[in-house]
């Protein structure tokens, strides 16, 4: 069996793949006679819409995976962007490859600081959404509209994903 290691999530390491969603280094300014900070353009939501797409707002419900954690398939949304905004402090992990033609050998896999979200560039590869330890909602911002926008690749063989000195948010 394939073997990937985890690399922490951080928006250098992400940037070929979409946006990692965080407050650290963010723009920021106060808004609302100062009662409110604004973080501002935290991602580049794409829902195409030059070719009808709009914006749907989601909340899904993860379940935590089985462990050891096996990638045997990945997805992608052609027509749009995909952001995933944790709701609280979750262990997830995060495993995606390059847009294009789906190259298992480009597979990235990586582990969130448990406050941090993700918005999928239109076309790249990711797997399902992996939750470990306990179940987690997400607020998930999509393209809904007309057209087939999510293409499945399956590995030929399951590639497991090695944790590497890993040390998984707590929720306190």
């Amino acid at each position: 069996m394939n073997t990937l290691t985890l690399e922490p999530l951080t928006r250098a390491a992400f940037e070929p793949f979409g946006d990692v969603i965080e407050l650290d280094g963010a723009r920021h300014f106060p808004i609302n006679g100062g009662t409110t900070e604004r973080f501002h353009d935290l991602a580049r939501v794409d829902v195409g819409a030059d070719v009808g797409g709009r914006p749907l707002i989601n909340v899904f419900r993860g379940q935590p995976r089985a462990q050891p954690v096996e990638i045997s398939m990945m997805e992608r949304h052609p027509l749009g962007s995909q952001a995933f905004l944790p709701l609280g402090v979750v262990s997830y992990l995060v495993v995606v490859a390059p847009a294009g033609e789906f190259d298992a050998s480009k597979l990235r896999a990586f582990f969130t600081r448990g406050w941090q979200g993700v918005n999928y560039a239109r076309g790249v590869w990711h797997h399902p959404l992996i939750v470990l330890n306990t179940g987690a909602d997400f607020i998930v911002v999509d393209r809904g509209g007309e057209g087939e926008n999510c293409e499945e690749a399956y590995l030929s063989a399951s590639v497991r994903l090695i944790e590497d000195k890993l040390v998984y948010p707590s929720a306190a």
